[in-house]
């Protein structure tokens, strides 16, 4: 009976360390946006995010994510998001944790956008 308690206290400590990066810093970043001049429209995969300028939640994935500034009487301007690794999930690959890293994988957890703030300026048409 002892040992059954045993292992289950060890696989329930295990499975909560599990996804790290997911638990602990979420699945979205909060990422500022600025336009010259102000008002443009932040598009994010054909949805409108915010008005500039303005702080906008963007789900992280681990495909290439682009956002639009659009605003009437002006080209629209497409910027690349950068990403970087996000160094909280090393916690699963040193703790042996693969379900996790496959969970942080999954849910874009394993980077994170850097930098945190994007500006451009708009030409007219």
């Amino acid at each position: 009976m002892r040992n059954k308690l045993s292992a289950a206290l060890l696989l329930g400590v295990t499975l909560s360390m599990t996804s790290c990066a997911t638990i602990i810093t979420g699945t979205k970043d909060k990422i500022t946006f600025n336009s010259t001049p102000e008002g443009a429209k932040v598009m994010h995969k054909g949805i409108e995010k915010c008005t500039t300028p303005c702080t906008a939640e963007i789900p992280r994935s681990l495909s290439k994510q682009m956002v639009t500034f659009e605003k009437e009487g002006f080209s629209n301007k497409e910027v690349k998001l950068t990403k970087t690794f996000n160094p909280v999930t090393l916690v699963n690959i040193l703790l042996g944790g693969i379900i996790g890293v496959g969970i942080d994988a999954a849910t874009g957890s394993l980077t994170k956008y850097s930098p945190k703030e994007y500006k451009v300026e708009l030409e007219t048409k």
